[in-house]
């Protein structure tokens, strides 16, 4: 069988929900307010297919720079470079 080259390839555990956190996601996740210059941390629901940031940036914790539309854009650092990172907020979540 061919290999996979997707968007979640290498995936299997990361973006798994445990037992009791499994079904929808509640709405409050989905309508949050983040400030420009907050810090947030990237924690992807697997439930949410839309606006997710690579799997790569799960578990970072980013500055907030701005916004499009509905997303934010995150600022992000990757080794010894600064990664602009555009994700829905049902996949942040505050600093606290």
């Amino acid at each position: 069988m061919p290999k996979s080259h997707g968007f979640r390839k290498n995936t299997r555990d990361k973006l798994k929900k445990s037992v009791r956190e499994r079904g929808i996601s509640p709405v409050v996740r989905a309508i949050q307010d983040f400030a420009v210059g907050e810090k947030v941390h990237i924690i992807i629901d697997p439930s949410i297919h839309k606006g997710v940031p690579h799997p790569k940036f799960h578990g970072r914790t980013g500055t907030v720079v701005g916004r499009r539309g509905r997303a934010y854009v995150l600022e992000v650092p990757d080794q010894n470079a600064k990664k602009l990172v555009i994700a829905l907020p049902e996949h942040l979540a505050a600093q606290k």
